[in-house]
């Protein structure tokens, strides 16, 4: 299904007094099916027609883990339905839930509209052109209210004139890379301006960061086992994100598959014997770092996780494209790589020939 088809149909189709049960109610919830290709492997992507009664303005919203990862709190982007289904809004928003749990309605749509107000503020022109800092869906009290106070900036669109496919995919593309400029910005507003930003801080869940002591006990004849002192190795969400995604595909193409192989992100098993799988977000543009961080990673648990006559096969998962000096120089190193596409997942020659990538179309 294009993202035009997607929601045309959740525009034309929806009744919120049909229940979350409903057909179009699980096409929301099927969004990141549709979605998927067109985001970076690392974000979380929900759709929703309400919990329990139908939301009066269903929504589909993509989230960046490290950020959030509920429409609740923080900052996200989100395909927001207007109470008649006549519009849809492209909206950089903002979590309503907990500042109203702390502050009350009013308060918090005062709050929201004032940090909405100075992001905007903080953003270039040519980042903020041809955008709405204005959203209206019907202006019921409640939570469309509050996605209206919430709103940064938008794109809107009339149901019955969408644009071209294209076009949707480019505005997606833009608003995804003005979310993270907008991230950046709030936290250097936070960081120079006096109570500008609402900081409040999430619950504690008692689990604590901290990983256990890692042994291993090498395959060989020596009978010793090495420690590898404590420390903390700290994943974010976006990280946990990607390694998910690509385990759920190795699933589907016919691999025995382990995410949860710590200090390890991923191993993979095949008739062709075993990989060892390192995953790296590439963050903002930077891919030389990720690349190098991978290539020391991979090194360092062949060599000390693996005994010497039997080591894995090696690859580097990424959230986007490397490009093409990247792959050679991974490759030089005895190392696939791997990274999502709108058609799945694309990869080295090594990758593509072990099937831990697909072949171009």
């Amino acid at each position: 299904m294009t993202l035009r088809e997607y929601l045309h149909n959740v525009a034309s189709t929806y009744d919120r007094t049909a229940g979350t049960g409903s057909p179009v109610a699980k096409l929301l919830r099927s969004a990141p099916s549709v979605f998927e290709p067109y985001v970076s492997a690392s974000y979380l992507i929900k759709g929703s027609a309400g919990n329990g009664a139908g939301a009066f303005c269903p929504w589909v919203s993509f989230f960046d883990p490290d950020e959030t990862t509920t429409a609740t709190r923080g900052m996200y982007l989100v395909y927001l339905f207007a109470e008649d289904m006549k519009t849809v809004s492209l909206s950089l928003n903002q979590g309503v839930t907990e500042l109203r749990d702390a502050f009350g309605a009013r308060e918090a749509e005062t709050r929201l509209r004032s940090e909405a107000a100075a992001i905007r503020g903080a953003l270039s022109s040519d980042m903020t052109e041809g955008l709405d800092d204005v959203i209206s869906l019907g202006g019921r009290a409640g939570l469309p209210r509050a996605y209206e106070a919430g709103n940064v900036l938008a794109v809107l669109y009339e149901v019955d004139s969408l644009p071209t496919e294209e076009a949707l995919k480019t505005d997606l593309r833009r608003m995804i890379q003005l979310y993270q400029d907008a991230l950046v910005l709030r936290e250097e507003l936070r960081s120079t301006t006096r109570d500008l930003i609402t900081t409040i801080k999430p619950k504690q869940t008692g689990t604590g960061d901290q990983d256990p002591l890692l042994y291993f006990a090498p395959k060989n004849d020596d009978e010793y086992v090495q420690k590898i002192s404590a420390r903390v190795i700290k994943k974010s969400r976006k990280h946990e994100t990607l390694v998910k995604r690509y385990g759920a595909f190795l699933a589907d193409a016919g691999f025995t598959a382990g995410t949860n192989v710590h200090p390890r992100d991923l191993v993979a098993r095949r008739n062709d014997g075993d990989w060892l799988i390192e995953a790296k977000v590439v963050r903002r543009g930077n891919v030389s770092h990720a690349v190098r961080e991978a290539i020391g990673q991979l090194a360092t648990y062949a060599f000390l996780l693996y005994p010497e006559g039997s080591q894995p096969r090696r690859m580097a998962l990424f959230t986007e494209a490397i490009g093409e000096l990247y792959v050679r120089l991974l490759s030089h190193q005895g190392i696939a790589s791997v990274w999502p596409t709108e058609d799945g997942w694309a990869g080295s020659p090594e990758a593509v020939n072990a099937g831990l990538a697909q072949k171009e179309a």
